[in-house]
């Protein structure tokens, strides 16, 4: 399996050839070679900044050469006005980097800042919004960064790092006792140390779920009373997550019912990119 930064290569050499392609031709046309300058970022909304270190690799992978300043690190709560890093070196690598940094800057600030607003809503709760794997294809890695980046916590990774034994997968082994018996037969035989989740969608499955011996049990689609309905007659045994519809307004509900982890898809699959833009300084 590859690794994280190899991951995150493979991410910028596939969006360098999809927008760069064999050059920019209007960079290449219209600017010398030997140009020199400046651009900053600078921020245009208020939000969570996200994707610093990230644009840092963007400026690395195209043109070592490129020197960046920053001046406000992942996490740091913005304002309209302020700059968050400024990058010197060839007018055209500054060009032609521009988009890809300010993709990723944007979506990653856009998550972060949402991500943001759902945990501020458990103040005070033990409750942790989680992310789901519902992120834009090739840039899971850049999405889940940034929901941590927003004060959030990430669920698995992908299908490789969790057993997540969902409703279907209940269905078509037969039963919640016989799935987590061939899961946790499974790891043995292959030497995995993989945390086991089962989703349940009543009374009676909890009961199953608890009697099989999970690491955590999701709620799915359940009401906040019926949560806190769960949670007494789950009674510390295992960790519990909800799932299923939550939104801003029900997100504290659900946490104030007493779950361990609220998952939440709009993290990440519908964000709105953080305004920003990439400007020459002089």
């Amino acid at each position: 399996m590859k690794s994280r930064q190899e991951l995150i290569d493979d991410l910028l050499t596939l969006a360098f050839a999809e927008d760069v392609g064999d050059g920019d031709h209007t960079t290449l046309s219209t600017i010398p070679a030997e140009a020199r300058g400046k651009q900053r970022l600078i921020i245009k909304e208020p939000g969570i900044l996200a994707g610093v270190e990230m644009a840092r690799k963007v400026f690395e992978k195209f043109d070592p050469e490129l020197k960046m300043t920053v001046f406000l690190t992942d996490g740091t709560e913005v304002k309209p006005g302020d700059v968050a890093f400024e990058v010197e070196g060839s007018v055209r690598s500054l060009l032609q980097t521009e988009r890809t940094m300010l993709n990723i800057m944007q979506r990653m600030s856009g998550i972060a800042t949402t991500t943001h607003r759902y945990q501020k809503e458990l103040e005070g709760l033990k409750a942790k919004v989680i992310d789901t794997r519902k992120t834009e294809p090739g840039m899971r890695l850049l999405d889940k960064e940034a929901v941590k980046i927003g004060g959030g916590g990430n669920h698995r990774i992908g299908l490789f790092d969790m057993i997540l034994i969902k409703d279907n997968h209940v269905d078509f082994a037969g039963g919640i006792q016989k799935a987590v018996d061939a899961a946790k037969a499974y790891c043995k035989q292959t030497g995995r140390d993989l945390k086991i989740e089962v989703e349940v969608r009543n009374t009676e499955e909890i009961d199953q779920a608890l009697a099989a011996g999970v690491d955590r049990i999701m709620l799915d689609n359940f009401t906040p009373e019926r949560t806190a309905e769960a949670v007494k007659r789950i009674n510390g045994a295992t960790e519990i997550e909800s799932s299923g519809g939550i939104t801003l307004e029900t997100l504290r509900s659900y946490g104030e019912a007493g779950v361990d982890f609220i998952s939440v898809g709009a993290l990440t699959h519908s964000v709105k990119g953080l305004d920003m833009s990439f400007k020459a300084a002089k």
